[in-house]
């Protein structure tokens, strides 16, 4: 085991030895520095764009309604009247916003004319619908659908139709 150990130490040293010795010899660090940057110019291709939250229409007992490609219940906020959110801390804790990293995509019967985003405060993207920042309740499983018109962190909470209204 004791030999077996030292051939492998060896080993490794011999593959360090050859790789720091390279076929630069004789170039100044300068000329290095200038093979190496016009070998590794950067590609011009631009990263694809990602893929926003996906928004979609399903039945509820309260009729058709937004929900999110898992099926998270969606909700409006009815103290907000623009697209600025009011709700932060303590209530989107409660009620985290519906967040994107790209565009939001309309999925089935969803107006795509009425999906939007609005910057936060915490500069993450928020989904809007209808001019409304939209927001899930945290104490809510996919297809459940708990806090339709409950008044709670200062405002009325309703599930939105595909209208863009509360339900």
């Amino acid at each position: 085991m004791r030999d077996m150990t030292r051939r492998l130490i060896a080993a490794i040293a011999a593959c360090l030895l050859l790789a720091s010795c390279g076929d630069d010899a004789g170039q100044t660090p300068e000329d290095t520095a200038s093979d190496k940057a016009t070998t590794t110019a950067p590609l011009s291709e631009s990263p694809a764009p990602k893929r926003g939250t996906e928004i979609v229409v399903a039945d509820s007992e309260f009729g058709p309604m937004l929900f999110d490609d898992r099926e998270q219940a969606i909700y409006l906020f009815d103290v907000e009247r623009t697209d600025e959110p009011k709700c932060y801390d303590d209530c989107a804790k409660a009620w985290p916003p519906v967040l994107t990293d790209g565009e939001p995509v309309a999925g089935s019967a969803v107006d795509e004319s009425l999906l939007g985003t609005t910057e936060r405060a915490d500069d993450t993207v928020q989904v809007t619908y209808g001019g409304h920042p939209l927001y899930y309740y945290a104490h809510e499983g996919p297809g459940e659908v708990k806090c339709h018109d409950i008044f709670l962190n200062g405002g009325n909470w309703y599930v939105v139709k595909p209208n863009g209204d509360r339900a």
